[in-house]
């Protein structure tokens, strides 16, 4: 059997990499497969899509699952198991990354399950799998008949001594940069973007998403002639996953659509609100027997939420009369506190409307950093957050099953936020942990402001204060009206057509996340939506610096010390001792946590405790084991042996020197017991080693020395 000739596509970069799209090869029973190329780094993309939709799903039942297999790098997977597990948290951010742009883009009325896997199958270092994962899901739905209103890509860039760069390599990104983001767009429209930057204006981000999606478009139009190439592509299948009454459309339309305006028109609490809607609801459906709503029950909820939709984004188009009362740019209002719990290092409260997040920050040390440890990186974090959001925060019973994607990535998101302003020089690991006790609403930035709010509570001098805003839209194609919304309510966020998350500080930008609903995008909505959101951002940050200026002078009483010092290299194994037991010993005796790692030739110390006494302990006992006089130091040496030609003095323990009889006294001594016995504390110089290596020790070069005699008789 002969080797299948691959179709292929090729795009070249601004640098002259290649990246090459290769169908027809591997996986042909999929509905779509397509391997992406750039040097040695290879991403298998696979699709497919049931024929028909499940009963009862009126939803687009997508799934993207990506994975790195570590055989990709030429690793064997760490721990007890030899395989891949579940998936990392890198994993995860990077298959949100590609949903975000592909949802979006299906047949609203198409609900057949699709499921997407993209795995890591080659890699080095010439570029970063994540940059590709989105092109790649794009060019095998392209090359299939399902129905997707694409080809669409991703590219990550970053922006280095002034320069983009687009899809940078893993040495590139180990260098400074000002800005990351990755960026995903159809032809003609920008549909999500996710990055971090260092406090760059509004102005440069928007340049930067212009440079990527020229970027974006290139490799759109390499995807087309892909498809046109497979025979399949074209046309799309034919489906049916909805059935429609139009007699029960008009007639929950015509009974609610103004009792809905009414009850959105005037402002009220979450609940308050959603239990009106279902009254108007339940009011419809009471017309109804109950075999009658078996059949249009279901039905009839669709075609409420539209109307309930509709109504909502005229009134907003219409009067500015947002839900909760307020216009387009009013922040909700907003009370902080700190300190608010005794036992954490850091603590603070932030409620904006229905919306609040605790979050405490916790304070450690080198054994308490996050290890990263997959097919790109081997690292570790000193500072990471994470986002808990428990059901009740909504009002909902519903099972915790571990950490979800949402969770993971609003997570990142808000470390993403906060990183730029933890000081290079902090000794400490630094855990922030945000709990979301109520949720209406951008939770995620309300984590970014009770993040800025605990690190100043618990004394980290950061270097400026972060806060963090969503932004919403609502448009209309007849009318062509369009409103940019501030300080996103739940509701809106599902009704309206965007969510742009953006956090800095008050000089710029440090982060942001947007996902676009709907297709056309224009820049003006862009530009008007970020200056938009830095008038609400500074908002949000005076709020913040009436609660606390400025971080704490002092960390709180129970956080831990930390000192660090360096040893000789040679002394490493001492101070741990056969099998760790001096340092077990040392750590038990002190209550103080103690880590060694050589570095550049020396051993770096680390001694973490709450007690400064005890701290000073295991200081003192590190030194003298390992112990190096300095030329020329002085010391108080206990004599511990004599003999007829000097006196042996311990220095430090276990550190014992000679002190020659004729380095006692200036004067010529008989015995050395002229100048001192056994157990005396005297004061010595180091003078260094002689040709067998011995320490050399001076008593007399400390003491004065005698005036010399005339001679008698001169000649």
């Amino acid at each position: 059997m002969k080797i299948p000739k691959a179709i292929t596509e090729k795009i070249v970069l601004d640098d002259g990499r290649e990246i090459i799209l290769e169908t027809g090869k591997l996986a042909k029973q999929a509905d779509g497969s397509v391997v992406v190329k750039c040097g040695g780094t290879m991403l298998l993309a696979t699709v497919v899509a049931a024929k028909e939709a499940n009963p009862g799903v009126d939803f687009l039942p997508l799934t993207v699952d990506y994975r790195d297999k570590f055989s990709a790098g030429g690793r064997i997977p760490g721990g007890f198991m030899k395989r891949e597990g579940r998936p990392t948290d890198e994993e995860i951010l990077t298959m949100r990354l590609v949903d975000r742009v592909l949802r979006p883009l299906f047949p609203s009325d198409f609900h057949a399950e699709i499921q997407v896997m993209i795995q890591l199958i080659s890699y080095d270092d010439c570029i970063l799998p994540d940059s590709l994962a989105g092109l790649a899901a794009s060019a095998a739905l392209s090359i299939t008949d399902i129905p997707f209103n694409g080809p669409i890509s991703e590219v990550r860039i970053i922006r280095h001594n002034g320069k983009y760069i687009i899809n940078p390599s893993l040495a590139q990104m180990n260098e400074e940069f000002d800005l990351d983001i990755m960026v995903g767009a159809s032809k003609d429209s920008i549909v999500m973007i996710e990055g971090e930057m260092s406090e760059i204006s509004e102005k440069e981000m928007l340049d930067a998403i212009l440079v990527a999606h020229e970027a974006i478009k290139i490799q759109i139009e390499a995807e087309e002639r892909l498809a046109a190439k497979i025979g399949k592509s074209q046309p799309k299948r034919e489906y049916c996953h909805e059935t429609h009454d139009d007699e029960l459309r008009t007639a929950i339309t015509d009974f609610s659509y103004q009792k809905i305006y009414e009850v959105a028109k005037t402002p009220s609490e979450k609940q308050v609100r959603s239990e009106k809607f279902d009254a108007i609801l339940e009011e419809f459906l009471s017309r109804y027997s109950e075999e009658e709503l078996e059949e249009k029950k279901s039905l009839a909820a669709t075609y409420f939420h539209d109307v309930q939709k509709n109504a909502v984004r005229q009134l907003i188009l219409n009067e500015g009369i947002r839900l909760d009362g307020r216009d387009t740019k009013t922040i909700r209002p907003i009370w902080c506190e700190v300190n608010y719990l005794p036992g954490s290092h850091g603590s603070a409260i932030f409620t904006r409307g229905e919306t609040q997040s605790l979050t405490t920050v916790t304070l450690g040390c080198s054994l308490d950093a996050n290890r990263v440890d997959n097919v790109i990186s081997q690292h570790e974090e000193k500072f990471y957050l994470h986002y808990n959001f428990p059901p009740f925060s909504t009002g909902e019973v519903r099972p915790v099953r571990g950490v979800s994607r949402r969770e993971i990535g609003h997570g990142n998101l808000a470390q993403r936020a906060l990183k730029y302003v933890i000081p290079a020089d902090s000794p400490y690991t630094i855990r922030v942990v945000s709990d979301i006790l109520e949720s209406n609403g951008s939770s995620s930035m309300a984590t970014v402001c009770a993040g800025t709010l605990a690190l100043m509570d618990a004394g980290i001098k950061i270097k400026k204060p972060v806060s963090g805003i969503a932004m919403g839209l609502i448009t209309d194609k007849e009318s062509g009206k369009w409103s940019v919304l501030s300080d996103i309510l739940g509701d809106e966020d599902h009704l309206g057509d965007m969510d742009f998350k953006v956090t800095g500080t008050a000089d710029g930008i440090t982060a942001c996340q947007m996902d676009i609903k709907i297709q056309g995008l224009s820049f003006e909505i862009m530009e008007k939506a970020l200056n938009q959101a830095k008038e609400g951002r500074l908002h949000i940050l005076s709020k913040i610096l009436e609660t606390i200026s400025t971080p704490n002078a002092q960390l709180k009483p129970n956080a831990p010390k930390l000192i660090s010092l360096e040893i000789p290299k040679d002394f490493i194994g001492a101070v741990i001792g056969p099998g760790g037991k001096i340092i077990q010993q040392l750590q038990k005796d002190t209550g103080t946590v103690i880590t060694i790692e050589e570095s550049n030739d020396v051993g770096k110390v680390e001694i973490s405790g709450i007690d400064q006494a005890k701290i000073n302990e295991a200081i003192e006992k590190i030194k003298q084991i390992a112990f190096v006089p300095e030329i020329g130091a002085i010391y108080n040496a206990k004599v511990v042996s004599i003999k007829p030609f000097g006196a042996f003095v311990e220095i430090s323990k276990g550190v014992e020197g000679l002190v020659h009889i004729s380095e006692l006294e200036w004067r010529r001594l008989e015995k050395v017991e002229e100048s001192v016995m056994l157990g005396d504390i005297i004061k010595v110089k180091y003078l260094g080693v002689d040709d067998k290596k011995k320490i050399k020790l001076s008593r007399k070069v400390l003491l004065p020395k005698p005036e010399k005699k005339e001679t008698e008789g001169k000649k």
